[in-house]
């Protein structure tokens, strides 16, 4: 064999395999730079204009620098800041629906993979735990809308009953809590399988050796349990956040565009489209969503923090390099 054969035949001995690997997750990296990096940088941008219609007349794009978002922080008539009041009634709804969800669904994660109860039937239970996540947000909203109505049937039994009729949707609270429930009932299911998933790939013989030593099921609980279950436990409440800020199916028809009552359950992505929808007021719309940007990037790291304590981050061996 001469050299120039010894070569060829090297050269095909030396071919990587790597490429592949960029190839096969290259359309993922295209989708993203055509639909969000670039929308994402051209809603930062257009922030800076001005640009609504006027009846018929287009106005702008203007460059007015940061005029929209000082408007954004610019106290209305009555003293309001509207993005502060909506961030609280955002926020609100959010922990109203959300800590409930993650204390449930924990419960029944934890019940469910318990190796002293062996529950049967699990992939039933979770098909019907799963199952309201599968309903349109929309259809939820107003099957409860007709629920509470004022002729509803939940006021039929109040009346029924001697009382009087109460309009939930008049009550800031009553209002609001029908919401976090909806929003609760939609996503308990699939927070209860994350958590599933979560504790069943925890090494069993953990939860054995605390069984031969007598730890109580508390202490099972409290000290392997949820240690190891911190990083699926900050995945579903940082995920969690990140849904509850983009509210908006739900209380648009329990509340309405105008976030009735009162404007207690108007949340920033309702009034976003208010800006979009009904004024087509771009510019304003852009800063609103860069604030909601923000405002998600400084909770979810609160939560992170908050969250994920010295004890549960991976520890270095001594004389890693």
């Amino acid at each position: 064999m001469n050299n120039n054969q010894k070569s060829i035949s090297n050269k095909h001995k030396s071919i990587s395999y790597a490429k592949w690997g960029y190839i096969f997750i290259a359309p993922f990296f295209v989708v993203y730079m055509v639909f969000q990096f670039v929308p994402l940088v051209s809603t930062f941008y257009y922030s800076f204009f001005e640009q609504y219609m006027d009846g018929l007349t287009q106005i702008g794009p203007n460059f007015v620098g940061f005029d929209n978002y000082v408007k954004i922080f610019t106290p209305d008539s009555m003293g309001t800041v509207d993005v502060l009041k909506y961030l609280s009634n955002t926020v609100i709804m959010w922990v109203m629906g959300a800590v409930p969800q993650l204390v449930f669904s924990l419960l029944l994660a934890v019940i469910y993979t318990s190796a002293r109860l062996r529950i049967k039937g699990q992939r039933f239970f979770k098909t019907v735990m799963y199952m309201p996540n599968l309903i349109m947000a929309a259809a939820f909203a107003m099957l409860f809308f007709t629920l509470f109505s004022n002729i509803g049937p939940i006021n039929q039994i109040i009346t029924s009953s001697g009382g009087e009729t109460f309009d939930f949707f008049a009550n800031k609270w009553s209002a609001r809590a029908i919401i976090a429930f909806i929003n609760f009932l939609m996503w308990f299911g699939n927070t209860t399988i994350l958590l599933m998933a979560g504790i069943m790939g925890i090494d069993q013989s953990l939860f054995e050796a605390a069984s031969i030593d007598g730890a109580s099921s508390w202490q099972v609980f409290t000290k392997i349990t949820m240690p190891l279950l911190t990083p699926i436990m900050v995945y579903v409440a940082i995920t969690s956040l990140i849904g509850g800020l983009q509210m908006f199916d739900v209380p648009q028809i329990i509340g309405g565009s105008s976030g009735t009552p009162g404007r207690n359950t108007m949340t920033l992505i309702m009034w976003l489209n208010n800006y979009l929808g009904t004024a087509h007021n771009y510019g304003m719309a852009g800063a609103i969503s860069v604030i909601v940007f923000i405002i998600t990037g400084v909770l979810s790291f609160i939560v992170y923090k908050t969250m994920v304590t010295d004890d549960s981050k991976p520890k270095k061996k001594k004389g890693a390099h």
